[in-house]
């Protein structure tokens, strides 16, 4: 069967039950086709594509009428389209035929193949306009006592249903029509089965009134529409009320943490799995434990390989018995082929790229699309199962855009928070995915979202604002946290809140903090301290320039290698005098994108010791693996000057730990950081560097080498006095504040979760 349906006023509105009920009914039969018929244009009805909870229409009819369109692929229905084509004068004709009644008002709105006007009553029963349009061989539709269309000849909502119905070889006896106002009359008096919903215009209710296959329906909206499907006996009864089924059963977790990491490392030994603390340095895990020590019910949901032949896969397992006791690890299970495709090659060779603006690196395959989306479904299932009733779920990184998207349609009542841990974008370059429509309604359908600054929140409202039309709701100075026009990356004032029209989304920015202490306790250790001293001894007579990254292009390594060779020949009474020590930590085996960049890093090491030794100095250590971070925290404490140049960043928290190290040791270490590194925006004191301009990169390391010593620690102590007070904890129990609605949005919260709770929906496509 089609159906063929209005949009606002119909398939749009009506209670949120009955909105579900009918969704997940067209998601469930996929023999039933679906067409808006709207006086909208295609551009009007694609923010309505890029939201996850409405099913994907398979054609749309728009314009009244004058436009058609296959719904997957966005292209004309030919040879449909060239018909009505062939009858439409233009738009400037119908315009300059106008140009004689100031009165009419042309809507300002998108429109294709037909032109509307602002128009009272009275002027709409004027016979000169009737005569214009039969001058231009046009038909005339008013509706709502306000709209006037000028539409080609004998072109309606009917007729090009009729028509598009023929042309698909679809029985007229199994269309469906439904609409609200008069502008749907054509549909409704063309001989269709067709249903007028409840809370229909007057008049198209008066204009149906002989129109036997016309139902008047009681329920408005989408509550109508299933009336008639019973009344018409579309799928049986028993079709329809198969999928008023019961939402996911919620958990008993008040708060839940989905990331892509678990809380704990797992290894495999003797064919059994073994679990042991992280031993990475990133401060984000123990942080989120720490929010349920007192004792909070909570579940940590995030992937682990689950292979045949494996030993009996745990879904449940405990984190620390004895300081979260009432915390559950939830292990998502998935095959090494999914791993691999999810988080090794598609997030790094699509997402990747393109969030760190190096978009021409991108590369997209639809076929690991379609396995992200099976991965990112597994995880809101699981989420959706765990999550008590009006729940907090906080979700992680881009790795998981479309959790939301699925979540909200199995559990409407959660709360749902995301923060993107990665940098985010202007529109021009997140634009180019392919599925940006998919992404942004996905993280619309979120509560809260958050990036670590001000610029990355608003490149996401531009991105948003592509996608779908939002009204700024609240706005806020980004001083004195941030820079405003101080890097790059600054900003004056930043939205802290938008309306989508179904929801509020808040936003913000926090800059995710370092464990200041953890940092300390490394220091305090015999262990460092020795260390230390064996490098303070090594290093005798020698400033140390330090760079500490992964592996990766977008960290300007080999630009930083690039202009210290610049650096060592236009400054030769350096030489001798310094040493660059780069740790960079390898990518994994499986990530072949980096082994160019490696041969070229190699090849100017080389080239760069090979240019420069001498005996007793070796310009440029390169240490091409991780180390422990206890040791590289004793480098740190060590360097003069902290060298970090990516050439575009989300924040970096190596620039946070070195600045920890020196401040704990009341050092004068100067931090040289990239004015493209999220960070720049928080880290007041740093001196600031352009990673794309050669000579400035070189310029600034050499002025920090030589920087006063009272100016080093003056900026040193404003840098420490950031980072100690911004702390991981604070990240995360500001961030968690911030999530929480205010008691009165909290009571209209509840409200509507308690009305809209108890369904699941599937959209058709997401």
């Amino acid at each position: 069967m089609l159906l063929a349906t209005d949009l606002d006023g119909t398939f749009l509105a009506g209670d949120p039950e009955d909105r579900l009920s009918l969704y997940q009914t067209i998601a469930a039969h996929p023999e039933i086709r679906l067409a808006y018929v709207t006086g909208r244009s295609l551009e009007a009805v694609l923010p309505l594509l890029a939201d996850p909870t409405l099913p994907h229409p398979d054609y749309i009819v728009s314009d009244v009428g004058a436009s058609l369109y296959n719904g997957e692929t966005l292209q004309p229905i030919q040879p449909l389209q060239s018909d009505i084509d062939a009858l439409w004068p233009g738009e400037s004709q119908v315009a300059q035929a106008l140009a004689g009644f100031p009165d009419m008002e042309r809507q300002d709105v998108p429109q294709a193949r037909r032109c509307s006007y602002f128009c009272a009553p009275e002027r709409a029963a004027d016979p000169a306009l009737k005569a214009i349009a039969e001058a231009l061989d046009c038909d005339l539709l008013y509706s709502a006592d306000l709209y006037l269309d000028f539409l080609p000849r004998g072109v309606n909502k009917g007729s090009s249903l009729l028509k598009l119905a023929d042309h698909l070889g679809i029985d007229r006896d199994q269309v469906l029509v439904a609409g609200d106002t008069l502008n749907d009359l054509s549909m409704l008096s063309c001989g269709l089965k067709g249903v007028c919903v409840g809370a229909s215009e007057p008049a198209l209710l008066e204009a149906t009134q002989t129109c036997t296959r016309t139902l008047h329906a009681t329920r408005p909206g989408c509550g109508g529409i299933l009336q008639a499907f019973a009344h018409f006996g579309f799928l049986g009864q028993h079709g329809i009320a198969a999928e008023r089924r019961e939402a996911a059963q919620p958990g008993q977790a008040e708060l839940v943490i989905v990331y892509h990491r678990l809380p704990y490392e797992e290894h495999k030994v003797n064919g059994h799995i073994q679990r042991r603390r992280p031993g990475s340095p990133n401060g984000i895990i123990p942080t989120l434990l720490s929010f349920f020590a007192d004792g909070r019910k909570g579940s940590w949901v995030a992937w682990a390989v689950n292979e045949e032949g494996d030993e009996p896969f745990e879904r449940h397992t405990t984190v620390d018995a004895e300081h979260y006791p009432r915390l559950t690890a939830t292990r998502v299970g998935l095959s090494k082929e999914q791993v691999d495709i999810f988080y090794k090659r598609f997030s790094k060779e699509a997402f990747w790229p393109t969030l760190h603006t190096f978009w021409e690196r991108a590369v997209f395959r639809e076929d690991d699309w379609q396995v992200y989306l099976d991965v990112n479904r597994a995880f809101a299932e699981h989420t959706a199962r765990e999550a008590a009733v009006g729940a907090t779920v906080w979700l992680h990184d881009y790795n998981l855009w479309m959790v939301p998207a699925y979540l909200r349609e199995l559990r409407p009542d959660l709360v749902i928070a995301f923060f993107h841990h990665t940098y985010f974008p202007s529109a021009d370059v997140f634009n180019v995915l392919p599925w940006r429509r998919q992404i942004v309604g996905s993280l619309l359908q979120c509560d809260y979202v958050a990036f670590h600054i001000p610029r990355q929140v608003e490149n996401f409202v531009d991105v948003a604002r592509g996608v779908t039309p939002l009204r700024t709701v609240s706005r806020q100075n980004c001083a004195p946290r941030f820079l405003t026009y101080g890097c790059a990356v600054g900003l004056e004032r930043m939205t802290t809140a938008v309306d989508t029209g179904t929801r509020v989304v808040k936003l913000g920015a926090h800059p995710v903090g370092l464990d200041v202490e953890r940092v300390r306790g490394i220091l305090a250790q015999e262990k460092t301290r020795l260390q230390m001293a064996q490098l303070r001894s090594e290093l005798s007579g020698v400033k140390l320039i330090l760079s500490v990254e992964r592996l990766d292009y977008t960290k300007g390594t080999l630009e930083k290698l690039l202009a210290y060779e610049r650096m060592l020949g236009a400054h030769p009474e350096l030489h001798g005098k310094v040493t660059l020590a780069c740790i960079c930590v390898p990518a994994a085996r499986e990530m072949t994108i980096y082994d160019e960049l490696q041969t070229q890093i190699e090849q100017v090491v080389g080239r760069i010791n090979g240019g420069f030794a001498k005996v007793g100095w070796t310009p440029l250590q390169f240490y091409f693996r991780a180390l422990p971070f206890e040791d590289v925290v004793a480098w740190y404490a060590m360097a003069d000057v902290m060298w970090i140049t990516p050439l575009r960043d989300g924040l970096n928290l190596v620039a946070k730990e070195f600045v920890a190290t020196q401040g704990v040791l009341d050092g004068c270490g100067v931090l040289v950081l990239s004015e493209f590194a999220g960070a720049a925006a928080e880290l007041k004191g740093a001196l600031l560097t352009n990673p794309h301009d050669p000579a400035d990169l070189a310029s600034t390391c050499y002025l920090a080498l030589n920087l006063p010593k009272a100016e080093a620690q003056a900026r040193l102590r404003e840098l420490f006095d950031v980072v100690s007070y911004n702390d991981i904890h604070r990240w995360g129990e500001e961030f968690l504040q911030a999530v929480e609605p205010e008691p009165a949005e909290q009571l209209e919260a509840a409200l509507r979760r308690v009305a809209s709770a108890g369904l699941s929906v599937a959209g058709k496509r997401a």
